[in-house]
C-alpha cells in the first residue's frame, strides 16, 4: 500500500511519491499534464489536459506490447498474439494496472467528474495510464517509456488464464463463478450523457453482491470491462 499523499481533488498531486512508484522521474509538468482530465482543465481557464499524451502513449504501449509478445513468443501465431495483444492493451487491463498502483488518488479532475466516482471510472484511468506512457516517452526517451510499460503489464502477464477472460470476459466469469457455487452473474447498466456522447456504466451481482463495475461505449462495452473486472476479483486469492 502507498502513504498517505495530498488529495489531487484540490488541485495538488505528489509527483515524487508516483514517481517512486513509476519507477522513473518523469518531468513535473508533464506528469501534472499527464493526470490533468478534460473535466479540470475546463473548471480551470482552459488549462492543458492529458488527451494528446493519451494518444502517444497508446501508440507506444502497442509497440512495447507487440515487440514483447512477438521476441517471447516464437511458437505462437499472428492470431494469437494480436487476441493477446488486445488482452493486454484493452481499457479493463489498463484500468486494472491503474488499480495496481493506486492511479486514482492522483488524478486531477473536475467536480462534476469527483460526485460521480471519477476516481474509479475506467475509461478515466485507462486514458490516465497511457498518458502517462506519453510522458515518460518525452522525459525520459523511448526505452525507459518501454521499460515502464513492461513493468505496468507484469502483473498480468504473470495470470496464465488472463488471455483467456479478456477475449471474452462475460463467459469466463460465468464458468469461473459457477465452478465457485456463487451461480450466474446478473448485470445492471445505466447510461448518462447526451445521445451523440452517451456513456454506459455496468455493475455485475454475483450471489446478490454487487463486486464489480465497468464503463464503456455501449451497453456491450461496459458490461464486458465489469465482467473482466469481476473475473480478476474472484481470481485473487484469499487472504
Amino acid at each position: 500500500m502507498l502513504s498517505g499523499s495530498p488529495s489531487a481533488a484540490d488541485g495538488e498531486v505528489d509527483r515524487a511519491e508516483l514517481n517512486s512508484v513509476l519507477q522513473l522521474e518523469i518531468e513535473p509538468e508533464l506528469l501534472t499534464l499527464a493526470l490533468t482530465h478534460r473535466s479540470y482543465a475546463y473548471e480551470n481557464g482552459g488549462i492543458g489536459h492529458n488527451e494528446r499524451l493519451e494518444f502517444l502513449g497508446d501508440s507506444i504501449l502497442g509497440q512495447a506490447v507487440t515487440v514483447m509478445l512477438y521476441l517471447e513468443n516464437p511458437d505462437v501465431d499472428e492470431g494469437e498474439l494480436a487476441k493477446r495483444r488486445a488482452s493486454l492493451v484493452s481499457s479493463a487491463a489498463l484500468a486494472e494496472i491503474a488499480a495496481n498502483i493506486q492511479l486514482g488518488r492522483y488524478l486531477l479532475l473536475g467536480r462534476g467528474e469527483e460526485l460521480t466516482g471519477g476516481r474509479e471510472k475506467q475509461s478515466i484511468l485507462a486514458d490516465c495510464v497511457e498518458a502517462i506512457i506519453g510522458a515518460a516517452y518525452l522525459s525520459v526517451g523511448p526505452d525507459a517509456a518501454t521499460a515502464l510499460v513492461l513493468r505496468l503489464i507484469a502483473p498480468l502477464m504473470a495470470d496464465p488464464d488472463r488471455f483467456g477472460a479478456s477475449m471474452d470476459p462475460k463467459t469466463s466469469l460465468q464458468e469461473l463463478s459457477t465452478r465457485l457455487g456463487k451461480g450466474l452473474p446478473h448485470y445492471s447498466v445505466t447510461d448518462s450523457g447526451p445521445d451523440h456522447s452517451k456513456r454506459f456504466t455496468a455493475e455485475v451481482a454475483i450471489a446478490g453482491e454487487t463486486i464489480a463495475s465497468g464503463d464503456g461505449t455501449s451497453k456491450k462495452q461496459a458490461e464486458m470491462a465489469a465482467a473482466l473486472a469481476a473475473w480478476a476479483i474472484l481470481q485473487r486469492p484469499k487472504r
